[in-house]
């Protein structure tokens, strides 16, 4: 089906060349409970956690509850895993004709689209149980209001249409940031809305230049990622202005007395840094560097420790203070 211009190929959910134990029926116990571990995106939910803990001790000004904090991510990983298992389900056709996706199991049939489905659905839902009996409600409906926007918003209705699908989709990845201040505070803050600034500001350098690298990947299947349907040079400028006004914003917590003078220097330096390496991919692009000699890659690595870095600060600087 065309879809603004872009074509984009469906596929049978269970195409050709699944393992040889699904097609037969024989899917060991093990490796079925893996894949359906590998349906929630543990990686990706790590990066979630790290963003949300932390803040959680700048809400506390100290030591939240411990308790609190394991329901919060308990929570937290149950809403995020219901997300990323609908967001597969969705996009398996597309997942089967990308080489970085074509290993996920409702591609390799070791989970069938149907237990997908259940099973987003059953996390999505008790997760939100979860949050709200045991944290509070507020964070209930922010952990469920993420869901519904990353599977909703981003996943059925921008990924295919819109190169600005990373831009607003990360929105759901940055709620996690209004969960971790809500779920000790039961209440927002600017230094709540700050933080999720810079997170929505932080998400397209980090993964552009990790689509400018598979971007054969998302063109083989339509979909009309930033790096797919404009220059190596055009996507560097987009990732240098958002870069600047990621460490921009991430600065505003001091001036407001949020944070102190450890905060503030680990900000400077670690955006020092990133806006180095984000000038650095747009003169190798401006240059006309294609492949390895672009090193897209190293700015999609440095994004990863810049957020540890910077949230580890958030966490550190009451104690400072």
């Amino acid at each position: 089906m065309s879809l603004s211009g872009v074509c984009v190929t469906a596929v049978e959910s269970r195409p050709a060349g699944v393992l040889a134990e699904a097609s037969t029926g024989k899917r060991p116990f093990g490796a079925r409970v893996k894949a359906f571990v590998a349906l929630t995106k543990p990686r990706i939910i790590e990066l979630l956690l790290i963003t949300t803990v932390p803040v959680m001790f700048l809400a506390e000004q100290g030591v939240p509850d411990l308790w609190l904090v394991v329901n919060t991510c308990i929570g937290g990983y149950l809403s995020a895993g219901g997300a990323n298992a609908l967001n597969m389900y969705i996009d398996r056709d597309i997942d089967a004709l990308m080489d970085r996706t074509s290993q996920r199991p409702l591609v390799t049939g070791m989970v069938s689209p149907r237990e997908g489905l259940v099973f987003g659905l059953v996390l999505a839902v008790v997760s939100t149980l979860w949050l709200g009996t045991l944290v509070n409600w507020l964070s209930a409906w922010l952990a469920l209001g993420a869901l519904l926007f990353y599977v909703v918003v981003y996943t059925m209705i921008l990924k295919r249409r819109t190169s600005q699908n990373i831009v607003w989709g990360g929105i759901a990845g940055c709620l996690p940031v209004l969960i971790g201040w809500s779920s000790v505070t039961n209440s927002m803050s600017w230094a709540a809305l700050i933080l999720f600034l810079v997170m929505f500001f932080w998400t397209p350098p980090h993964y552009w230049p990790l689509s400018m690298k598979v971007k054969e990947d998302y063109a083989r299947v339509g979909v009309p990622m930033l790096p797919v349907i404009a220059s190596n040079r055009v996507v560097a400028k987009q990732i240098v202005l958002y870069s600047w006004v990621m460490v921009a914003v991430s600065l505003l917590l001091t001036p407001l007395g949020y944070t102190g003078w450890f905060y503030t220097a680990v900000a400077l330096a670690a955006g020092g840094w990133w806006l180095w390496e984000a000038h650095a991919l747009l003169n190798r692009a401006k240059a006309g560097e294609t492949g390895g000699k672009l090193k897209e890659m190293r700015l999609f690595h440095w994004s990863i420790t810049y957020v540890s870095l910077l949230f580890v600060a958030v966490a550190v600087d009451p104690f400072l203070r």
